[in-house]
């Protein structure tokens, strides 16, 4: 059905592209019971595949979990290894390998950034699931609240968010991480008819924090709002390229819950009411850098339409990036207008045409690897034909880094090299990616089309493929990419029919 879209949009949507679009995939490790019975080469390799079906599609940001369950798909000292890498928690896979730095380095390989995602308070699934010995939990239970048949941590208690904050830092202390990425579960998901019980630590630090008895739905969002605040502080303090996003559920506020009318025409479960999260007021007071809402429904959803719904995001974002979370299964339903198509061509026009929205996130990003009904042709063939640079964090950072300072082309090697004019040891001054641009003889060599945007690199050279049948000539040019995304002035133009 997405091939069917495709055929129908391509002579009708406009031939450009964003030049800077943000175009992430979710590669969530939480449930996984494939890696206990693999290799560390099969799931390496199984991972590379993914990585490249992404390159090809078009991705230029990987969201990677690392912490489903307070426990660690890296080398850490703080937290177990993870069961849904080698089966058990707490035990290391037969061959010592760390599947963070491994996709670093890989993501990085292909020009892509790496996000590692981390979940801050959920401990397990449900309740046959066995702690390690050594986990936190036997140190310190009185942190810890049970609900439903699922753990978390208690966000009341000051020494949970002191671990999170710690488990952060050491990641991004030791591993070269573009982003930290947190997902949706704050509080948990409610339960119907069960509370969660954090009457203690509301008895216990409530009134001395400045909340009365009758505010605990306030005290619970401070609670969350202290944790994203730290971690955004560790964070910058550490290296201040390294940004902090949140993926929070579609749904901010209903209108019907707001007295003023700020919320959204909607009529579902919300961040603010029942997970204690005030996204808006992170994004105002700068403790994140990008949003992204997971918009996991369809154009003319009776509760949660997704029109609606991003339409409401993008009214507001305070100066930070948004960029939309996409559930992949919606876009194969019928298009409101049009029912003979799907609404893929609507949603991207949406997220392209609205000032504020700077990208997607695609869920799950593993269904990149089978192709669901055409969708990975789509992205490939169509709408992230060519690549995109990721949209710069000038509020972080708005110097671009000095331009290529040599180019050459020998024997299909594409060479360049890079010097820095001012001495400087700050990082965000110096390239991390390398943007080719490519200009067949006769067009004007213009970097801001994003046509043209042939190749982005970590390296400093490219091997041209070899033309075959009648050649054409080319042109190149170079550009620089730091780590906040900023773009130098282009190099030397380099021409060749290689």
């Amino acid at each position: 059905m997405y091939l069917v879209a495709l055929s129908i949009s391509i002579n009708v949507q406009s031939q450009s592209l964003p030049k800077r679009e943000f175009r992430g995939a979710w590669i969530h490790t939480v449930g996984n019971q494939q890696f206990k019975n693999m290799t560390a080469d099969s799931i390496k390799r199984m991972l590379s595949t993914t990585l490249d079906n992404f390159s090809r599609a078009g991705i230029n940001a990987v969201i990677f979990q690392v912490r489903p369950q307070a426990d660690a798909f890296y080398i850490s000292e703080i937290e177990p290894w993870s069961r849904f890498l080698s089966g058990e928690q707490g035990v290391a896979p037969e061959e010592i390998w760390d599947p963070l730095a491994f996709m670093i380095e890989e993501s990085h390989k292909r020009g892509m950034e790496l996000h590692a995602w981390c979940n801050p308070y959920r401990v397990t699934s449900n309740d046959r699931e066995q702690l390690h010995p050594n986990h936190l939990y036997f140190k310190r239970p009185e942190l810890f609240r049970k609900y439903g048949k699922q753990l978390y941590f208690d966000p009341g208690e000051p020494e949970s968010i002191e671990h999170t904050v710690k488990v952060i830092a050491d990641i991004v202390s030791r591993y070269d991480v573009d982003a930290i990425h947190f997902d949706d579960y704050f509080y948990p998901y409610p339960i119907p008819f069960e509370e969660f019980h954090d009457d203690a630590s509301f008895v216990k630090y409530a009134s001395g924090q400045g909340f009365e008895y009758w505010q605990k739905g306030d005290w619970r969002r401070n609670n969350v709002a202290t944790l994203i605040r730290e971690l955004n502080d560790t964070i910058k303090a550490i290296k201040p390229w390294v940004r902090f996003g949140i993926s929070p559920f579609g749904i901010h506020r209903n209108l019907k819950d707001t007295p003023d009318g700020s919320g959204s025409q909607t009529n579902g479960l919300s961040n603010y009411e029942q997970l204690f999260a005030d996204i808006p007021h992170w994004l105002k007071m700068g403790w994140i850098d990008y949003n992204v809402p997971q918009l996991y429904w369809k154009i003319g959803h009776p509760a949660a339409d997704y029109k609606t719904l991003i339409e409401w995001w993008n009214s507001g974002n305070f100066g930070r990036h948004l960029y939309i979370g996409q559930n992949i299964s919606t876009f194969k339903e019928p298009d409101i207008e049009n029912p003979g198509r799907s609404q893929f061509k609507t949603k991207m026009e949406l997220t392209r045409s609205l000032t504020n929205v700077h990208g997607n996130v695609w869920w799950p990003g593993w269904s990149l690897n089978t192709n669901l009904d055409g969708f990975t042709d789509s992205l490939e063939v169509d709408y992230q034909r060519h690549p995109a640079l990721i949209p710069a964090y000038t509020f972080i950072d708005s110097i671009a880094p000095d331009p290529v300072s040599f180019t050459r082309l020998r024997n299909g090697l594409l060479e360049w090299s890079h010097t820095q004019r001012i001495k400087t040891t700050d990082s965000m001054q110096f390239p991390q990616f390398f943007a080719i641009y490519r200009f067949p003889e006769g067009v004007n060599s213009d970097i801001t089309n994003s046509e043209y945007l042939f190749k982005i690199v970590q390296g400093q050279n490219l091997k041209l493929e070899k033309q075959t049948g009648k050649r054409i000539k080319y042109r190149y040019i170079v550009t620089a990419i730091d780590r906040c995304r900023n773009e130098s002035l282009p190099g030397k133009v380099i021409t060749s029919s290689y």
